[in-house]
């Protein structure tokens, strides 16, 4: 059976400074089970936001995290960090194996712009596989309002997609909704793991490939659960939706591609990306 279990903690955090209070969040967690396969943190957990003169880089925390993913053997994604490379800065998601080792970092495609304005933006996905049971996809926060994102982590294998997000303001209503309409839209199990208290408005939940919802939270502190069955995903994407249509094979076999249709005139008609005057 290739199936796991996996945790996602939705957590009250201050604005910044959290590893003291997320390490005996996941100490505590892990004393009282020991079934867990994947432990989840949600964007910028541990230092909050603000790339610009950060001084909560990943390189800071790598160690930390790598010797409670060994110690414990799970796999770990301790939410999103900044990340230098050259002249540029990457919000990025590693994921620890049962060793500790990085086997794999997402990194934000989409920043929150024009908001998000010292992060720069991806142009690669992140996809891996987890022992052998499953394809695992992760991408970050704005990243689940462009579908083009989670249907490039479907369409190279992810039967699960993870989102750490850190939203604050009033659309999180509607952004549950997409959570639900993505997973039903990929076949996959999703993730989407927002912050609380100073950080968030919390509202995190997970869905199945049916887009039906299998744990959620408001903004309380909890620890959302799941258990993952990746070869229920494979029957669903083979048998199609509900026993229906079949998104992701008919996706490979049409030859539509919507940027055939960008029209660049209209779209530049919209006007500079920056903040609206409330």
């Amino acid at each position: 059976m290739n199936k796991i279990k996996l945790a996602a903690l939705q957590l009250q955090l201050n604005k910044t400074d959290n590893l003291d209070f997320l390490l005996n969040q996941l100490d505590d967690l892990i004393k009282r089970r020991d079934d867990l396969d994947l432990i989840i943190l949600s964007e910028l957990a541990v230092g909050g936001a603000g790339a610009k003169n950060c001084n909560h880089p990943l390189r800071k925390y790598e160690k930390i995290f790598s010797e409670f993913a060994k110690n414990n053997s799970i796999f770990l994604i301790p939410g999103t960090f900044y990340e230098e490379d050259g002249h540029k800065i990457f919000n990025v998601s590693p994921v620890f194996n049962r060793d500790g080792e990085i086997i794999a970092k997402a990194k934000k495609i989409y920043p929150w712009l024009p908001y998000e304005i010292d992060v720069d933006s991806s142009d690669e996905i992140c996809v891996f596989n987890f022992e052998n049971k499953g394809n695992i996809g992760i991408h970050i926060c704005y990243d689940l309002w462009f579908p083009e994102t989670a249907r490039a982590l479907a369409i190279a294998g992810a039967e699960l997609i993870i989102n750490p997000t850190m939203t604050p303001t009033k659309d999180r209503d509607i952004e549950t909704v997409m959570v639900q309409a993505t997973a039903a839209q990929q076949q996959c199990y999703y993730v989407d793991l927002n912050g609380s208290g100073e950080q968030g408005v919390g509202k995190s939940l997970i869905c199945d490939f049916e887009g039906s919802v299998i744990d959620k939270a408001n903004q309380e502190n909890k620890i959302l659960e799941a258990e993952i069955d990746f070869d229920k995903v494979k029957e669903a994407r083979i048998k199609g939706f509900m026993g229906l249509g079949q998104p992701l094979k008919s996706f490979r076999d049409y030859p539509f591609n919507p940027v055939n249709y960008m029209n660049k005139e209209y779209l530049d008609s919209l006007g500079d990306l920056k903040k609206d005057k409330e």
